[in-house]
């Protein structure tokens, strides 16, 4: 998000009961969906979290074997903390996502099982505005879930990967440098913060302390709060389908 572009955000509708996060490791989701997903599981309504991959990739002192293991474990914690408990892992390998017909068809399966109204997702763009540039998990998760959309409502495209659902209203890209949208979660964002420092071991291999986390997560928030007109928010890109 643009920290220099202080126009307002719309609230995100919130007239819908299921949603879907997909992103590509563990610990994607906590920089800003999480927040958001504390407040909507407090409605009652039902978040899950789909993983393109374990994470294997993520700490250079573990093997991938034990590195899988321990963000796995860390994801679950997390999302348990802000009411997720549904979390799906896919076996895409960790920093050498391609995009293509696997991975659009193992989306549109996930989309087919889980009938979200909602699918969540972190930045596919090219950057974070600027000159930050965007990892190729990312961007190729973000591109086939937004693909994938269509995939899933189609019964002649990918017939094996489940009944056609054509129910997805939107998907709401957090950490865009282009946001349209945004959540109110003042109140909910202390959850969002435990839910990223959850992942402790990944937290210590990238030297980022709780305390770092605190304020990153708090900034980001009270951006995009002020863009809403509220104490905290996340922001989002959003495309109607």
């Amino acid at each position: 998000m643009n920290p220099a572009d202080d126009s307002p955000l719309a609230p995100l509708p919130e007239d819908w009961e299921r949603a879907l996060a997909v992103v590509a490791h563990p610990d994607d989701a906590e920089y800003g969906i999480a927040s958001a997903a504390a407040l909507w599981t407090s409605q009652g309504k039902h978040i899950a979290y789909v993983l393109a991959t374990h994470g294997e990739a993520g700490i250079d002192s573990l093997s991938p074997e034990e590195c899988a293991r321990v963000r796995e474990a860390e994801e679950r914690a997390g999302a348990s903390m802000v009411g997720v408990e549904e979390v799906e892992f896919l076996d895409h390998p960790d920093g050498t996502i391609e995009y293509g017909l696997p991975l659009r068809r193992d989306l549109a399966a996930a989309i087919r099982r889980h009938r979200p109204e909602i699918l969540l997702t972190i930045n596919h763009r090219d950057t974070f505005g600027g000159r930050a540039l965007n990892m190729a998990d990312h961007r190729h998760v973000g591109l086939a879930l937004l693909d994938a959309v269509r995939d899933a409502a189609n019964r002649w495209v990918f017939p094996d990967a489940g009944e056609p659902w054509s129910g997805v209203r939107m998907v709401a890209v957090n950490a865009s440098p282009s946001p349209t949208h945004a959540t109110d979660v003042t109140g909910f964002l202390d959850l969002g913060i435990a839910s990223l420092c959850a992942h402790r071991r990944y937290l210590e291999h990238i030297g980022q302390s709780p305390e770092e986390v605190d304020a990153m997560l708090r900034g980001f928030a009270e951006t995009a709060g002020a863009r809403l007109g509220v104490d905290h928010a996340v922001a989002f890109e959003v495309f109607d389908f």
